[in-house]
């Protein structure tokens, strides 16, 4: 059973304390386009996440979340002087330092910095034909022109509040030549 591959390119989840810090006093994200998971948007603000090397602008997605936290490649982090731990998005204790930059203001982060680990978005229904359950860890073949791989190290998350599709970030999406819709196959 294939499934869609997609790149998540570098974005930011934030509370709502502190997108009021960096928007305003009783700001509301604004909806730029729905994401392929339910609920899940991209907003039309941007925030600029500085390290002590440099600074990059990046995203906001909706909705806001209880925790503020910073997805970025390795590469991202590594160029912005930034230490992000590979992890599952919300698993921030202890992961990296920086500061985002609102127009209304900022706000200086002691952690929430991660290079999100790999991972499939199921449905019990999907996990079931897939033959998987919630936190297995499997290998994934991505066919591609020139560039096919086998992503290890893949995270299965189960929800009915999700829809089918792997994420991988930029760094992964490049190294295997990710380029339009592309499916991924587990192989164990």
């Amino acid at each position: 059973m294939n499934f869609v591959v997609e790149t998540s390119a570098r974005h930011v989840h934030v509370t709502q304390e502190d997108l009021e810090t960096l928007f305003g006093k009783g700001y509301e994200l604004t909806k730029k386009k729905d994401l392929s998971q339910p609920g899940q948007f991209a907003c039309n603000e941007k925030v600029t996440i500085v390290g002590p090397k440099k600074e990059m602008a990046a995203s906001i997605l909706g909705p806001v979340r209880p925790e503020t936290q910073i997805e970025l490649s390795l590469t991202d982090a590594r160029s912005i002087g930034v230490t992000a731990p590979i992890r599952e998005s919300g698993d921030v204790a202890g992961s990296g330092a920086c500061k985002l930059v609102g127009p209304a203001g900022e706000v200086e982060l002691k952690e929430g910095v991660i290079a999100a680990k790999r991972h499939i978005h199921a449905t019990p229904e999907d996990a079931e034909k897939l033959g998987v359950k919630d936190k297995d860890v499997v290998s994934v073949k991505v066919d591609t022109d020139g560039r096919s791989l086998v992503f290890g190290d893949v995270i299965v998350r189960v929800s009915p509040k999700y829809a089918l599709a792997m994420h991988i970030d930029t760094d992964e999406s490049n190294a295997a030549g990710c380029a339009g819709t592309v499916y991924g196959e587990i192989v164990r």
